[in-house]
């Protein structure tokens, strides 16, 4: 009975504690975190953020920054799964990702004496309840913004940014999720995607130049296509929209692209590829070469200037597990340390290791981005842009 009423109280206590999160200000949710974590019997509870390039996990409070790649804090991140560390005193610490549907947010590290079943359930609850408390409460606060920077971010990479979706959007039948770099300069690339109960919709954009005006041309076009997809127009109407919004405001921009549109239920993928590096379609651990190469379009922005001009739509069928791939030139024109360029073949190698490896499609993308970095010196001279589909319908 004893047992009982106790869990009984955890699980009334995380009740409050859903009730309470709501209406705390996002620079309170440590403290009231602190309060309840007592009251289940935990020593303490640290919050820690994943930063902009996915290398360091920083305490919402501030403090000692955790590596991604070298701490188990960083292996709950980079796997999604529990890790428990024991302390120089016997006690434990229990590290859980904090992730909004697929999205990976950081790790949350639960102190306390010892661990039972009950007591992990409520570990679980409440990194599930932080997890959607911090997405909410950072649309409108620079708190957690500002835990995931390390340097300073310039106007064009602001403004670019604040467009973004997600990093990972998911569902049980796919997965879409992309990097950009270099993250605090980035000039003209950005990616979107969108579910609807059938269909994954996905956008790769590479404006011209790499200043505010392409920017600018990266956020008209990513309003264009957002526009005409909650319209429901198909895919030549999106791109014809994002032709005529640039021809009309900026005549002199332009920026290359791919928009998709997956069908969920019978993996046929739909693309038009408008001035851009054609997708890559990895199947059973290799890169299939050619699988989506069509005839190439001009980029967005420019066929409103040529008469009778249409856009065309190109279809293929995947097959379960299958991993489309779609990047912007400076993925592959990133130079190696002898001066070389990564090529393709080496941005495709550091996919299919991970996808071999069994690493989970963003943590396969976090490394090969940081891949690409190393052989660059940490420094880009055009934005990387690097969007990844998965298909996994259930079996």
């Amino acid at each position: 009975m004893d047992g009982r009423l106790a869990v009984d109280s955890g699980e009334s206590l995380l009740q409050e504690f859903l009730t309470d999160v709501h209406t705390t200000a996002p620079m309170n949710l440590p403290a009231l975190v602190d309060r309840y974590a007592a009251k289940l019997g935990l020593r303490r509870v640290v919050i820690y953020l994943v930063d902009l390039q996915q290398r360091r996990l920083t305490p919402l409070l501030g403090g000692d920054q955790l590596a991604v790649d070298a701490s188990l804090a960083g292996w709950a991140y980079r796997t999604l799964a529990l890790r428990v560390e024991e302390t120089r005193s016997g006690a434990l610490i229990v590290w859980l990702p904090l992730v909004d549907g697929v999205e990976r947010l950081g790790v949350v590290g639960m102190h306390m004496e010892s661990l039972d079943s009950a007591r992990l359930r409520r570990c679980r609850t409440l990194a599930s309840v932080l997890a959607m408390a911090i997405t909410s409460k950072r649309a409108f606060s620079d708190r957690f913004v500002q835990q995931a920077r390390t340097e300073t971010m310039t106007l064009p990479a602001e403004m670019v940014r604040a467009l973004l979706p997600p990093r990972t959007i998911g569902s049980d039948r796919v997965v879409s999720t992309a990097v950009l770099e270099p993250a605090y300069r980035l000039g003209g690339d950005a990616f979107d995607h969108s579910l609807t109960e059938s269909t994954l919709h996905a956008v790769i954009l590479d404006a011209m130049g790499h200043n505010l005006a392409s920017g600018m041309t990266t956020a008209i076009a990513m309003a264009g296509c957002r526009s005409a997809r909650r319209m429901g127009a198909g895919l030549p109407e999106l791109v014809k929209t994002v032709d005529d919004v640039l021809a009309e405001w900026l005549p002199d921009q332009f920026c290359t692209g791919i928009a998709t549109q997956l069908d969920l239920a019978s993996g046929v993928l739909s693309w038009c590829n408008c001035g851009h590096p054609p997708p890559l379609l990895i199947r059973d651990h290799k890169v299939l070469e050619n699988a989506l190469d069509r005839p190439g379009e001009p980029p967005m922005g420019t066929p409103a200037k040529f008469a009778g001009t249409g856009r065309e739509v190109h279809r293929s069928a995947l097959e379960p597990g299958d991993r489309v791939l779609l990047y912007t030139d400076g993925v592959t024109e990133a130079r190696t340390a002898g001066g070389a360029q990564f090529g393709l073949e080496g941005f495709t190698d550091s996919i299919i290791r991970a996808t071999a490896a069994g690493e989970l499609a963003a943590e396969a993308l976090r490394q090969l981005m940081h891949s690409i970095l190393e052989h660059q010196d940490d420094t880009l001279k055009d934005d990387a842009t690097i969007l990844l589909i998965e298909w996994c319908p259930p079996t």
